[in-house]
């Protein structure tokens, strides 16, 4: 198995750069399969989120499409799949990817709750404000 960086994925979904595009389409196709998958973790996601939403204004459907999208390919292991499944349903409806990724890592973790500074975080479940 090999990781995938937030870069290569980035320019596998986005297409903006032509020649990384091309290259990290060829690496996936030819060098990720369902025998040897690539590895995708939970920073890189929440990496890739950030990185559509700030620096590419992707709204907030787009970003979950590319989302579902990548963990779909069966050519990918997704570290903590539920929980990444989990945090696209909160993302969809409004809360913050990474948040929910923290939340819900913690929770299966054996956390009772995430403490946190962070009011709109406290707002999601799992969390409970200081």
């Amino acid at each position: 198995m090999i990781g995938l960086d937030t870069n290569v994925l980035l320019r596998y979904l986005v297409q903006d750069d032509p020649e990384q595009a091309a290259q990290a389409e060829k690496f996936i196709g030819e060098k990720c399969s369902m025998d040897d998958p690539a590895f995708i973790n939970r920073i890189v996601l929440c990496e890739l989120v950030w990185v559509l939403e700030a620096g590419y204004r992707y709204p907030r459907g787009r970003v979950a499409t590319a989302l579902e999208t990548i963990f779909r390919i069966r050519q990918f292991v997704i570290e903590d799949a539920q929980e990444a499944w989990s945090s696209l349903t909160a993302y969809r409806l409004g809360g913050d990817f990474a948040d929910a990724f923290i939340a819900a890592a913690n929770l299966r973790h054996g956390c009772r709750h995430t403490a946190t500074f962070d009011r709109k975080a406290a707002r999601q479940a799992g969390f409970a404000a200081l």
